[in-house]
């Protein structure tokens, strides 16, 4: 038998989380995850994005609001009453189970006849590429074949939603990047809906339909990674989405859409994103800054404080007026000066003004 995908949407409708009448986890937060897609909830600890994450499972009731899924309203049901499924951070396998016993834990409780418990095992430990191992205990296995574990006894409910809380944490660096990818695959190619909870910018952004940014228990900013990558609404968002220079500058005039802006002697024409005359903010990155030899550059003026290489590209700390700026720059063979002075400007995709 194959696994077949149940996806159905979630929505949030203004729901809260209160603890002890004054501690307010999650505040007030409406969001919408459609079919078939994979939204990572992400933010600093203690942000609301595990509880909100929670409330989700049934594990946590919302204090206010309502919580749907599909058109279903499940805000009052328990756990085992929602079509969903969960995959923790610590796995939670059964160390005295084998792989099958873990897998097929689920559909035994679920009142599968055996036959189909066994069929929906094996082709759930085919999926995430385990064929053959049912018969192993999980201190056999290495930590990413028991990811793959966890992820098949979840798939095989075919939930109509599926869960991850910090499913990488635990793996190291090369091992998370090719586990988040094989989730990603196995999400669209059965056309799951996912709600992926993290604090790693760098995973959310490569497994994402769509981030939910999370801070002091509200949303900053919701939108596709490169939304928010190359248009990040404040400054929190720029710096916690990738690496993001914070500059001030002052906007000379805006109009029909543009703003003219200055640093110091550079003056550049942005989006406005409806600011208007007067100080502002820039966020860019630092692979897009641009450094040059001080004499007769355009830019404005900066001292080169250190540099270091990293192998791929060198690593710049310049001080400016304007405060110190972070730079990466691809040209290997160009090394600047250390404390020599620099002519800072930007590449054409670069800067973008923050309206938070």
């Amino acid at each position: 038998m194959k696994i077949k995908g149940n996806a159905a949407s979630v929505e949030f409708d203004h729901v809260s989380k209160v603890y002890g009448g004054t501690v307010k986890a999650v505040d007030d937060i409406s969001l919408r995850v459609e079919p078939g897609t994979l939204v990572t909830l992400l933010g600093p600890s203690g942000c609301g994005k595990t509880t909100t994450l929670r409330m989700i499972a049934g594990l946590e009731m919302a204090t206010s609001g309502r919580i749907l899924i599909g058109e279903r309203d499940v805000t009052k049901l328990p756990a085992t009453d929602r079509d969903v499924s969960m995959v923790f951070q610590s796995y939670a396998l059964f160390p005295h189970m084998n792989v099958e016993e873990n897998v097929s834990y689920g559909l035994k409780l679920s009142g599968f006849s055996k036959s189909e418990v066994r069929e929906r095992a094996d082709a759930g430990l085919a999926l995430v590429g385990l064929k053959g191992y049912g018969g192993r205990m999980p201190g056999e296995l290495s930590g990413g074949q028991q990811q793959r574990v966890a992820v098949a006894r979840a798939l095989v409910l075919e939930p109509q939603v599926l869960l991850f809380d910090e499913p990488l944490s635990n793996l190291d660096a090369k091992l998370r990047r090719r586990v988040r990818e094989e989730i990603r695959d196995i999400q669209t190619s059965l056309g799951l809906t996912v709600v992926y909870v993290t604090h790693d910018q760098e995973e959310a952004l490569a497994v994402s339909d769509r981030i939910v940014v999370m801070n002091n228990a509200v949303i900053a900013q919701a939108g596709t990674p490169r939304e928010l990558y190359e248009a990040p609404d404040t400054a929190f968002v720029a710096d916690f989405i990738g690496e993001a220079n914070i500059i001030p500058c002052e906007i000379v005039d805006s109009a029909d859409g543009r703003a003219l802006v200055r640093i110091e002697r550079l003056e550049l024409t942005l989006a406005s994103r409806g600011l208007k005359r007067g100080p502002a903010m820039l966020a860019v990155r630092p692979n897009r800054i641009r450094l040059a030899p001080a004499d007769g550059q355009p830019g404005f003026a900066g001292r080169l404080s250190k540099a270091v290489y990293v192998g791929s590209h060198w690593e710049y700390a310049v001080a400016t007026a304007a405060g110190d700026l972070f730079v990466k720059s691809l040209d290997s063979d160009d090394r600047l000066a250390v404390n020599g002075t620099v002519a800072v400007s930007f590449s054409a995709e670069g800067p973008v003004l923050l309206p938070g």
